[in-house]
């Protein structure tokens, strides 16, 4: 039985969790001893060090082991705190909601570069993020876009209600609208932009995701299909319908599909600007595509 943490010195039970930690082998030990700690007394990582001799109360160690356990049986730490950074932003997260990811930010990235490759259009920017989960994507863009106008779709109404939470908390709830339907089939009006970061991990393939991704990120956002790219057969010709001339299109996509879905891009009619853009490890993460005018 795991000896408890009560009564021991900040330091203390930061050096247990962290053996703990190691011995489970989680790669990330003693960071993820520091953060813990840190979220049960309020702290942050320099607190938690200016309160090395605090002692722990029973309170404190109880909630503590109740992280421990979750975390050595695999949970994210996004998941146990509830929460995670994207793009600067905090974004609460739900089991409804994939835990946002660097990878993603490749998104927004590209969609800014493509806007602003062109003149700003004569009305207000119009943005649809299709199959939103967190938010993260539409309210990151809408962090950077002061004047646009978001709408964000999701099959999800548990994924809604987060993401419409994201944006109250982020203040950015009067440029947001939150729609319950599948990828964009309730969406009419012409966007200057659309976003999405599709399911499109090949089916086979995910009992091979790390147990951390496999276990408690929703199965709906991650399947895509026997050959990964069923969103995105269903969601480019949507796009490509929706975008007003001049429009774009950027979507995330798994390794080794960027050329698939160039591919499907060109057959709806847009035109591929610029090579996919890679993520920090060099893997072509982002495709964007333009609706030019006929």
């Amino acid at each position: 039985m795991t000896e408890s943490l009560a009564g021991q010195t900040v330091e203390g039970a930061r050096r247990s969790l962290t053996a703990r930690f190691k011995s489970g082998q989680i790669d990330s030990a003693e960071l993820d001893a520091r953060i813990l700690i840190g979220a049960v007394l309020g702290l942050d990582l320099t607190g938690v060090i200016a309160a090395a001799n605090r002692l722990i109360t029973p309170g404190e160690s109880e909630r503590l082991e109740d992280f421990a356990h979750r975390r050595l049986k695999g949970e994210p730490i996004a998941r146990l705190l509830g929460h995670k950074e994207f793009w600067g932003l905090p974004l609460l997260l739900s089991p409804a909601t994939l835990v946002p990811r660097p990878d993603t930010e490749t998104v927004v990235e590209l969609a800014l570069e493509m806007l602003r490759a062109v003149p700003p259009p004569d009305h207000r920017l119009r943005i649809a993020d299709i199959g939103t989960g967190s938010g993260a994507i539409l309210l990151a863009l809408l962090s950077e876009l002061p004047d646009a106008f978001g709408i964000a779709t999701d099959v999800s109404v548990a994924a809604l209600r987060t993401a419409s939470a994201n944006a109250v908390n982020l203040g950015l709830a009067r440029r947001a609208a939150f729609v319950a339907c599948d990828y964009a089939a309730a969406l009419s009006n012409p966007f200057d932009l659309i976003v999405s970061n599709p399911p499109y991990i090949r089916s086979t393939e995910i009992a091979e995701l790390a147990s951390e991704v496999r276990d408690y990120d929703p199965h709906r956002a991650l399947d895509g299909g026997t050959d990964g790219l069923d969103a995105y057969r269903v969601l480019v010709p949507q796009a490509a319908r929706l975008l007003a001339h001049r429009g774009v299109l950027v979507v995330e996509v798994g390794q080794r599909q960027s050329g698939d879905i160039e591919e499907l891009m060109t057959a709806t009619g847009l035109m591929l600007e610029r090579p996919a853009k890679t993520d920090l490890a060099g893997i072509r993460r982002a495709v964007a595509g333009r609706r030019l005018p006929p």
